[in-house]
């Protein structure tokens, strides 16, 4: 399943449904899609999401994972962290804030 983040004043953001069911419950709100947050609670939402992105982030570092593949061996992959795939949102909810606009998730 997909999620789509919209606001007025940013082009969409489209992520994985565990993804952006995280997201949305570290910013404060359901996870039921679709949802929204008013253009007053943007704010609080951002500093609550990024305020648990940085207590992920100190508990755990970033991983390397063994890549499956055949070819060699040796190869590693770098675990993409929710952090990492915050970034997108994080924007987003920027620019709600500057243009004093809601947020929708569907």
């Amino acid at each position: 399943m997909l999620v789509t983040f919209s606001t007025k004043s940013h082009g969409n953001v489209i992520m994985f449904g565990d993804v952006a069911h995280s997201l949305i419950t570290m910013m404060g709100f359901g996870t039921d899609v679709p949802g929204a947050i008013k253009a007053e609670d943007v704010a609080c939402a951002l500093a609550n999401l990024e305020k648990k992105l940085t207590q992920i982030v100190q508990q755990q570092p970033e991983k390397i994972v063994p890549e499956i593949d055949n070819k060699d061996e040796n190869e590693t992959e770098i675990q993409i962290g929710l952090a990492v795939r915050a970034v997108p949102l994080i924007e987003l909810l920027k620019a709600a804030i500057s243009a004093k606009s809601y947020v929708m998730w569907e």
